[in-house]
């Protein structure tokens, strides 16, 4: 029989391995998914994994998937080195493109030279979205800090309250005068979008932006003292202590660092693609994430593999809705299983597995 034992030390090897086992996991057990559901078991695995990488208009489509993804789940990597769970990215994410909505609207209004930002008015669009972000991330942080309250359920219950906030504001409040009476703001002025890379396609700038992100969170993490700091807190926080690093000032890095990239996200989704804010903003990229920043082994440049692989579980759901006549719920269904075979792969790190003869002892 198979038994599990545990390892002297756990495997370096198998931490690196054990993402792409879940991948092949996953695979294996969707392939039995479309032959229950009555569909071509290899179709289905074309249309997850191979047509959204087979054209220009794919991989752009790609592109608009993965950066909201990569941006959200470095954020979410800082956190969770630093052993501090914000699992509220979503409502970061939805404020952050609420704040940098408002002042896109602003542009409209007041013209584009109107405040002395002419072709620039994306700048302060994509700053208030990070302001926005930070600013939810630091009522989690200042409730867990001033009155110990567990940021895992604080910042989950904002994403609801942020959800309520945007459907108040594109139903009431902002909604456009123009637009037919629906829950939508008016279009964005040209000024205040961000600029499309290779137009007609809706691959936009945020993807530059999401790569210098990566760049910065390594070289934070790993070539900065604060970085090294968050760091040992979440790994051994009596030593921590010992060394001096202060817990409340990792606390509030991480929570306001993960919020700032979280709503930076928001606002690029909101200036770019979206082009205004609609009830349909919310697309839980900011749960996604969390596979991301697993799936990635919270490395930045794995963080990078991690969100192209969750953005084509997103095309590939879409497209099995209009070409295999299946749920886009199929999307959701893929991203449990990839996070359900990483958990058991994972167990491996740790632990590996030896037969033993029935009657043999241990």
């Amino acid at each position: 029989m198979l038994k599990l034992e545990p390892r002297a030390q756990p495997s370096q090897w198998m931490s690196l391995a054990s993402p792409l086992l879940a991948l092949a996991l996953t695979v294996l057990v969707g392939t039995g998914l479309f032959a229950l559901l009555g569909r071509d078991p290899l179709r289905g695995l074309e249309v997850f994994f191979v047509l959204p990488l087979s054209s220009g208009y794919a991989l752009s489509e790609l592109s608009v998937k993965a950066t909201p993804l990569v941006l959200i789940a470095l954020g979410l990597a800082v956190c969770f080195r630093s052993q501090v769970w914000n699992i509220g990215a979503e409502g970061q994410y939805i404020v952050g493109a609420l704040c940098a909505g408002w002042v896109a609207l602003q542009a409209g209004a007041s013209g584009s030279g109107g405040l002395g930002f002419g072709p620039w008015w994306v700048v302060p669009v994509l700053l208030a979205g990070v302001a926005g972000g930070m600013a939810w991330a630091a009522i989690v942080a200042l409730l867990r800090d001033r009155f110990n309250a567990n940021e895992i359920l604080v910042s989950l219950m904002l994403v609801y309250v942020a959800g309520l906030l945007l459907s108040y504001l594109v139903y009431g409040p902002w909604k456009d005068p123009a637009g037919y009476n629906f829950p939508q703001t008016a279009t964005f002025a040209a000024e205040a979008r961000v600029p499309r890379l290779a137009p007609p396609w809706r691959m936009h700038a945020g993807l530059l932006v999401a790569l210098v992100a990566v760049v910065l969170v390594w070289v934070f993490l790993f070539r900065s003292y604060r970085g090294f700091a968050l760091q040992v807190g979440g790994l051994a926080p009596a030593a921590a202590r010992y060394a001096g690093f202060s817990s409340r000032s990792a606390l509030w890095t991480a929570l306001l660092l993960s919020g700032g990239l979280a709503g930076l996200a928001g606002g690029l989704e909101a200036a770019g693609p979206l082009g205004q804010l609609t009830p349909q903003l919310p697309a839980g990229y900011g749960f996604a994430a969390i596979i991301v920043a697993y799936v990635g082994r919270l490395h930045p440049v794995g963080i990078v593999f991690a969100g192209v692989l969750m953005s084509m579980f997103y095309i590939g759901g879409e497209l099995a809705q209009s070409r295999l006549g299946l749920p886009k719920s199929l999307t959701g269904v893929f991203q449990g299983l990839l996070l359900f075979t990483l958990l058991a792969c994972d167990t491996l790190i740790a632990y590996r597995v030896r037969w033993v003869a029935r009657g043999a002892r241990s």
